[in-house]
């Protein structure tokens, strides 16, 4: 689910789609249909052209059982629109899907194999459709952080690493995310690694702390994140948006 995010800054319908939620459901949902995929890779002009698209984000994977499984996705597919608007970068894909109601119906176009093809997804809440994305994952003794962004993290000891498959990485691992909060939009899930932030070496969670400690409202903040995609590979994103005024969001 690697994305670079979503700007924090809220237009006028989304702020207001917001408050309607709270309103009505007492918490901010947020749609998906269950596909991930690397902006910097997925929008590249050349791997476009070798799949015959001229533009789109090309699907790395789809959550098993997700709303985009059971449309037929599936990774490597190229999806060029979402409900008849072009899809030319990850916010372009992301964003009508994370805002629209749950339980509705999205209509994508892709290409395959140089074809192009049509599907329709039921948009999904994302917490459910990529279950593992948040929820509590440390429950050993060990330093933590204050849950900044939404983003709670513990240090990457060895046992640690192992259990989630990271062994010999550095970095902090994240443990929690808050639903609908600053790190939930920027994709983050839990059992990733934060190496770097704004450029700054994260080896521990004193070192997060410090690097966190710099960020001020507004400024654009880049987290160096890896991530365990299955059991031979790590993926190395870049998760990025602008800091938002109330840090604990």
């Amino acid at each position: 689910r690697g994305y670079e995010g979503v700007g924090f800054a809220l237009p006028s319908t989304t702020a207001i789609n917001v408050y309607d939620q709270i309103i009505k459901q007492g918490r901010v949902t947020r749609g998906s249909i269950g596909v991930s995929f690397q902006e910097e890779l997925s929008t590249n002009a050349i791997t476009l052209k070798s799949l015959g698209a001229p533009y789109g984000v090309v699907i790395e994977g789809v959550e098993p059982g997700s709303p985009a499984e059971k449309a037929g996705l599936k990774g490597g597919d190229v999806i060029t629109s979402v409900n008849g608007q072009p899809v030319k970068t990850g916010n372009d894909l992301v964003n009508p899907i994370a805002q629209a109601p749950i339980g509705s119906k999205v209509k994508l176009s892709y290409i395959r194999d140089r074809a192009q093809k049509e599907a329709t997804a039921e948009v999904g809440d994302r917490t459910r459709v990529f279950p593992n994305s948040a929820g509590r994952l440390g429950d050993q003794p060990g330093e933590t952080a204050p849950p900044e962004f939404g983003l709670h993290v513990e240090e990457l000891t060895p046992d640690r690493g192992h259990r989630v498959g990271m062994e010999g990485q550095k970095g902090v691992l994240v443990t929690e995310v808050d639903p609908a909060s600053f790190a939930d939009d920027l994709g983050f899930g839990r059992g990733d690694v934060i190496s770097l932030i704004n450029g700054e070496t994260v080896n521990s969670v004193a070192d997060y702390r410090k690097a966190v400690s710099k960020l001020k409202h507004g400024e654009d903040v880049v987290f160096k994140v890896l991530r365990r995609q299955d059991s031979d590979r790590i993926l190395t994103l870049y998760l990025s948006g602008k800091v938002p005024a109330d840090s604990q969001q």
